[in-house]
């Protein structure tokens, strides 16, 4: 695509926090063994407006920064990522959030944040742009920007601009439990908005949390199903995911592919889905073609894992339809 043809709106806005993950250079070791880290950009809508870009799709990020080296560089990396920062803004009095985050030996994670107060935090409603939320087919979200005032404020009236204005609301709760004061108060806090998306992805252990059930029994799925969705999905990590709309539900198989480090791969399965839906947005009453939306965007999320960080692994459209074609 040539600038030339680049359109000023961006289909998709994401919305929320961006920071610096802090990665051990060694898999498998506690934070306290680590020798060295590398730093990654990270922070899941984030990672979805980029993965959207990545795939040929229009994407914008709204969040605020620390006024710092690494607030700067991480909205270079989005510029860098063709992502529209026209609803970014700094801060001068707080700093950029860290996450340390530990790789265990089979690719998973554990965090360590650190955020008192962060800048994220703290975006005020009177800083939201609304013109670019207003120009969107998809406001994009999740629930780590629920968690305190001033920026939980903030986030109600960017839906509720969206809402309003006939966008789509796409939630990816992303649980994030050391960010919350408790576990009850993190089910409750996602949940206050449940009701209002469109769209919603949970993966499996997230529906574990929320229903405190078992997780692959279909009638707990359904006990997070509102009226007012056109779409339930609940990814099952290289299982695939199961989908759920008003006429029908199914599973989509996953890809086996060696697994270095899951970090991104929900937000690159989101990103690929909401490429898919901004293109067509009839797709929720079409079941082939939301398959081939949900196995394009399993490919995406599995490529995703294959390499270390978030961004740096997200795939092409090319990559993805490759690990398609292979595994047919």
């Amino acid at each position: 695509m040539t600038i030339s043809e680049t359109s000023p709106t961006s289909t998709i806005v994401s919305f929320g926090e961006m920071l610096i993950d802090f990665v051990p250079d060694i898999a498998g070791v506690s934070l306290a063994e680590s020798t060295g880290f590398l730093k990654a950009p990270g922070g899941a809508p984030a990672n979805v407006a980029c993965a959207i870009t990545k795939l040929g799709g229009s994407s914008a990020f709204i969040g605020k920064f620390g006024d710092d080296e690494f607030g700067h560089m991480l909205v270079d990396i989005l510029k860098k990522n063709e992502v529209n920062t026209d609803g970014v803004c700094f801060d001068e009095h707080a700093r950029t959030a860290l996450a340390f985050v530990t790789l265990k030996k089979n690719g998973e994670r554990e965090f360590m944040f650190y955020r008192n107060p962060s800048a994220d935090m703290l975006l005020k409603e009177s800083e939201l742009n609304m013109g670019v939320i207003k120009q969107a087919k998809i406001f994009h979200y999740g629930s780590i920007s629920l968690i305190s005032e001033p920026c939980k404020s903030a986030h109600l009236a960017a839906m509720k601009a969206a809402k309003e204005a006939g966008i789509l609301l796409s939630y990816d709760p992303n649980v994030r439990l050391p960010l919350w004061p408790s576990p009850q108060a993190a089910r409750d806090g996602i949940k206050s908005i449940w009701n209002q998306a469109d769209f919603i992805k949970v993966s499996d252990d997230e529906v574990q949390f929320l229903t405190q059930e078992d997780p692959d029994k279909e009638d707990i799925v359904l006990t997070l199903w509102h009226d007012n969705l056109k779409l339930l999905v609940v990814t099952d990590g290289e299982k695939g995911c199961r989908y759920f709309t008003k006429s029908f539900k199914g599973k989509v198989s996953g890809f086996s592919v060696k697994t270095v480090d899951t970090t991104g791969a929900g937000d690159a399965f989101v990103g690929a889905l909401l490429v898919s839906i901004a293109k067509d947005t009839n797709i929720f009453r079409d079941e082939a073609k939301l398959r081939e939306a949900l196995t394009f965007a399993n490919a995406c999320g599995a490529i995703c894992t294959t390499k270390k960080g978030a961004i740096p692994a997200l795939p092409s459209t090319s990559n993805a339809h490759e690990l398609m074609s292979k595994t047919k």
